[in-house]
């Protein structure tokens, strides 16, 4: 099983994130990759980029190293109706937008209220994607996180830093388990992340691979398999709006 794709990465605009647009790049095209979004963390997050950032992406080249490059950025979910950091007149410049919930800008509630915040978010037109659902902080009802993701043509992230290196997140391996099965059982989507905050972890994705040959997830239903594939789930979500 090979991922072609990385959906999920930072750049030194995210201040603790430590390589550059090329950086990335180039690991990327080394790694095999044929696709690689920047998604640098949205304002509210304390040492992130201003809008003026997201603004200027036009200036960025759209293939470095052999590789498609798509700019966006991720979005912090704040408040439990799913309002979002940036205005929809910035996102509708981005090509992906994730939407992640991030308990340095909104503190997690309960079940109920996490599950209204990220049902909210994915009434906007511009989110493609949820990134790291599965952080046990952060109770959610799967099923319905599943349910309305497959309605809305939004991708569900199994995000490979909450496997391997973000100790911070609570019982992800389990939750992964438990919303994965859902996937599976309502055909729902799915795409990895690495949630790369450095160019060496680029397309890097062996625990998400693991977990996924483990429960014997199939691969129709992976994104990141296809440059193909991705783009055109990208493209059915954006028509959507």
């Amino acid at each position: 099983m090979k991922m072609v794709v990385d959906s999920h990465t930072h750049t030194i605009a995210s201040a603790h994130a430590y390589s550059t647009v090329i950086e990335l790049a180039k690991a990327g095209s080394e790694n095999g990759l044929e696709v690689l979004a920047i998604t640098d963390h949205a304002p509210a997050l304390e040492d992130s980029s201003p809008a003026l950032h997201f603004m200027n992406y036009h200036i960025l080249p759209k293939e470095l190293y052999g590789v498609k490059m798509l700019y966006g950025v991720e979005l912090n979910i704040l408040d439990f109706k799913g309002n979002v950091d940036l205005d929809n007149s910035l996102l509708e410049r981005q090509d992906i937008c994730i939407a992640s919930f991030h308990t340095m800008c909104t503190k997690a509630g309960t079940k109920e209220e996490n599950t209204s915040a990220y049902l909210g978010v994915m009434d906007n037109p511009f989110v493609n994607i949820i990134g790291h659902p599965e952080d046990g902080n952060i109770p959610v009802d799967f099923e319905r996180l599943v349910k309305k993701a497959k309605e809305r043509k939004i991708l569900l992230e199994v995000n490979n830093s909450s496997l391997k290196t973000a100790y911070f997140r609570k019982n992800t391996r389990e939750n992964m388990c438990e919303m994965l099965e859902l996937c599976r059982k309502m055909n729902t989507p799915i795409v990895l992340g690495t949630d790369s905050h450095f160019a060496f972890t680029v397309g890097q994705f062996d625990e998400a691979i693991e977990l996924l040959k483990e429960i014997n997830f199939p691969e129709e239903l992976i994104a990141n398999t296809s440059a193909e594939k991705y783009l055109s789930l990208l493209a059915e979500r954006r028509k959507m709006i």
